[in-house]
């Protein structure tokens, strides 16, 4: 009777019998492991080679659909952030799973490209990195003004008169979080059963804790509470595991010790523990007060003290984090290249 009710139901709309067949895991595919890891490989590769604009169109159409939105609903209760939140995450995470739900079920090819797509406009490693090679570049060239101009232009913090050491803690501060939120943890949600759709959930909640809650804007304080919290919730597990992934690759004892004990000495406690890791597994001071922030504020440290692991920060120590950074990479394409290869053999 249950199998019977079951097919009638999907049977009379190709959508509900693409969603029954995908909860019976009927066509949730014993190769969408491997699609995994060969999306996200060849994803890095084309950013590596051609990045994307982040003026592109996709991101125009989805910032101008953010902000009508937001400035439509907010009518400063916490409850109109909710429904903004759902009225701009739902539809793109949807129209995604649908598309590639589709795509699979015309060509496993077409869905991997679909993949492809995906994870390459989410990703989002070159739309820092330029920033970091600027001012690491600037800082070798003994041209403190313009290293100071690139790390304003790229955090809006004040950057006048800060001295080189300064310079370099900022810019490992702001590049640490955003390898995470560019990279490691669009991997995370992409690996999940989501796939496609998981990266796009995570990219969209990360864009909208940060814009509707950037210092100047006229977004009130409850409406944009709602998309901090989620974000928060979204991005705890992989926060945590980005920072693990920086221990392993980097100084294990220094970066467990300094997530054990320091993680409180930022007030965002996933950018804490993010931020402490880092820090030890560099070998580097990043803690202290940071110059008054406004994209990023949640990286402030007030009057907190500096770690007491690691050494002072140096423009040598920009070189360490590049390493740093690409060695977490690949363990976690390696991590991924295991699963793939389990699935294969199984």
């Amino acid at each position: 009777m249950r199998g019977r009710l079951a097919g009638d139901c999907t049977g009379s709309h190709p959508v509900l019998t693409l969603c029954y067949r995908y909860a019976k895991n009927d066509i949730t595919p014993k190769t969408a492991p491997r699609m995994t890891f060969f999306s996200v490989l060849l994803a890095l590769i084309i950013e590596q080679v051609r990045a994307l604009s982040p003026n592109n169109p996709v991101f125009a159409l989805f910032q101008f659909h953010a902000e009508t939105v937001a400035h439509g609903l907010d009518a400063g209760k916490q409850k109109h952030g909710i429904l903004a939140w759902l009225a701009v995450v739902l539809p793109w995470v949807l129209i995604v799973a649908l598309i590639y739900f589709l795509l699979y079920k015309v060509s496993f090819v077409l869905a991997f490209i679909w993949n492809v797509v995906v994870v390459y406009f989410t990703l989002g490693f070159r739309q820092f990195s330029h920033y970091f090679t600027d001012i690491h570049l600037a800082l070798n060239n003994d041209d403190v003004p313009r290293a100071r101009e690139i790390l304003r232009e790229w955090t809006g913090i004040d950057t006048v008169d800060m001295p080189v050491g300064e310079i370099v803690r900022h810019t490992l501060i702001h590049a640490v979080v955003a390898s995470h939120r560019h990279v490691f943890g669009v991997f995370f949600w992409y690996v999940l059963p989501l796939g496609p759709a998981g990266a796009v959930l995570y990219r969209i909640s990360e864009y909208l804790a940060r814009s509707w809650s950037t210092p100047g804007d006229d977004r009130t304080a409850a409406f944009s509470t709602f998309a901090q919290r989620a974000f928060f919730v979204i991005d705890w597990i992989p926060a945590r595991l980005t920072a693990l992934g920086f221990a392993i690759v980097g100084n294990f004892e220094d970066a467990i010790y300094a997530w054990r004990n320091h993680t409180r000495q930022w007030p965002d406690p996933n950018d804490g523990v993010l931020l402490a890791a880092g820090s030890g597994a560099l070998g580097a001071r990043l803690a202290g007060p940071l110059a008054e922030p406004s994209s990023l504020d949640a990286l402030a440290v007030g009057d907190s003290g500096p770690l007491t692991v690691g050494d002072d920060c140096t423009p040598r120590t920009l070189q360490s984090a590049v390493g740093l950074v690409w060695r977490a990479v690949i363990l976690w394409m390696i991590l991924l290249l295991m699963l793939t290869l389990a699935v294969w053999v199984s």
